[in-house]
């Protein structure tokens, strides 16, 4: 094993390159961070270019992909409002295949991640329509999976929350292995270990999941693992098992609140939302025209509080979701960070908590116990990233934990390209020295989406002109991004190459 450090790896394209319009992988796994030096065949120069990749994605795009140019140093100024939230919008989208009539999900963020889900349920004889910003969802009275589209299915980790409801209208099927952002070996078992206690044996290939079910009527899950996906899975499965599910060490982080809001409207009696423990009494069926207004991202009103540090500029973020939002508000205000907040008021769902937010140009100090994440109530596992950045402008050293995924810490170094000074620790851990000047660069997205917006959020606050390639990360997961930063005086543009 070498030790840890910087170390740059020459690959070679094979001559059997990809034609314009495909995409290549190219994996190096070393130790820690890694660069890579990708370099095409001479006989094809118009194939690629050199491309230098960071640390573990060693990635080279043969394929149209999306660039931002971003001249940072400027204060924003003016309004911004939170849009609706990623996470619960796919796990309604999933959650909608439960009901026999039609699902109305009203504020439906336009979003790659919404996209590549609604593919799939159209690929299977779901029919989706969108009106404005809501989508209108009526499932065929049976699914063909023999359809269904392989590609959408394996670019999300949501595919996953399919088996949730499907077990309930199939005794035998197969899915493609899910996707999503890379951050590491995050295991899927302990969704198989809550649905085993539904009947359901779950087989795994190299890219399928097999899914067989001898129908059970649980009494107790304790769960596995406290995990929101996995929490949402046994939710919908006990949404449609008669009788009464008790299920222990739930998530109770806002997607799952907000699946238990939707099921609950659907008819399903759901006790101790909020809490880890969650007692669902099913119903035979759903057969109902159901209209659900999806709730704010607590994840989109930080990442707007962090580009608020960062450029010290004076915005209002409205209709923030407090309560998944206060243990990050109370660390940034010990770091020295300003804000008021306006009475709470309640979501267009009626359960949401929401307040408007007006940050002020602040000094910040480094805090003097680590950042980490914790099941909620506490700071939630995306929002973490936000503290990286926000930490190249706080007087001091700030120790991140990111305990939860095994690369996600090495990403952050990608800010020492624009400036900031980073010690990785380990794999989990890394200080952050600041305050230090941030500067432009030209870099590339990775394959992460938290670990892709704080890039972004460093170059709006370093000075001169920077380019931000392959934006399909931060596009699974914001809406409008250019636009509304745009809208608060950044100048941000898509780049044509």
């Amino acid at each position: 094993m070498p030790r840890p450090g910087t170390y740059t790896s020459t690959l070679v394209v094979p001559r059997s390159i990809p034609t314009f319009g495909e995409k290549r992988s190219i994996i190096v796994t070393l130790w820690y961070r890694v660069q890579a030096k990708v370099q095409c065949p001479k006989n094809q120069p118009h194939r690629g270019r050199i491309f230098r990749a960071p640390y573990t994605h060693g990635m080279m795009l043969f394929m149209k992909t999306v660039n931002l140019s971003i001249t940072g140093g400027k204060k924003l100024k003016g309004t911004v409002v939170t849009n609706t939230s990623k996470n619960g919008a796919v796990g309604l989208l999933c959650a909608s295949l439960l009901n026999k009539g039609t699902t109305t999900l009203k504020s439906m963020p336009r979003i790659e991640e919404v996209y590549r889900i609604i593919e799939v349920l159209e690929s299977i004889g779901v029919h989706v329509v969108w009106n404005g910003s809501d989508v209108t969802i009526t499932v065929p009275k049976k699914i063909d999976l023999t359809k269904i589209n392989v590609d959408a299915a394996r670019k999300t980790r949501s595919i996953i929350m399919f088996i949730g409801p499907l077990i309930h209208q199939m005794k035998k099927f197969s899915l493609p292995q899910s996707g999503g952002c890379k951050l590491g070996s995050r295991t899927v078992r302990p969704h198989f270990y809550g649905l085993e206690h539904f009947g359901v044996a779950i087989d795994t290939t190299d890219d399928a999941f097999k899914i067989k079910v001898a129908p059970q009527t649980p009494t107790e899950i304790i769960l596995y693992e406290s995990g929101d996906t996995v929490t949402e899975n046994v939710l919908m499965a006990a949404a449609l098992s008669e009788g009464t599910t008790v299920i222990k060490y739930a998530s109770a982080n806002y997607m799952v609140q907000e699946m238990c809001a939707f099921l609950t409207l659907c008819g399903v009696h759901i006790e101790g939302v909020g809490t880890t423990t969650l007692t669902v009494t099913g119903v035979k069926s759903i057969d109902a025209d159901i209209t659900y207004t999806l709730s704010e991202d607590p994840t989109d009103s930080m990442f707007f509080l962090a580009a608020a540090v960062i450029t010290k500029s004076a915005i209002t973020i409205t209709r923030c979701p407090i309560e998944f939002l206060e243990l990050e508000l109370l660390t940034l205000t010990k770091m020295g960070f300003v804000y008021t907040a306006s009475k709470p008021y309640l979501a267009e769902n009626g359960v949401t908590k929401l307040v408007d937010i007006k940050t002020k140009a602040s000094s910040l100090t480094a805090p003097e116990d680590k950042v980490h994440s914790r099941p909620y109530p506490g700071l939630n596992a995306d929002n973490l990233p936000f503290f990286a950045v926000i930490a190249t402008q706080a007087e001091g050293q700030t120790l991140i934990h990111d305990w939860m995924y095994e690369k996600r810490a090495i990403y952050f170094t990608e800010l020492d390209k624009l400036g900031a000074d980073t010690v990785l620790a380990d794999p989990h851990r890394i200080y952050i020295n600041g305050p230090t000047k941030l500067r432009p660069n030209e870099l590339v997205c990775p394959p992460a989406l938290r670990p892709a917006t704080i890039l972004l959020i460093a170059m709006l606050g370093a000075e001169g002109h920077s380019v931000l390639r392959n934006i399909y990360s931060i596009n699974r997961g914001y809406e409008g991004l250019v636009e509304r930063l745009t809208a608060l005086g950044a100048d941000v543009a898509y780049l044509k190459d």
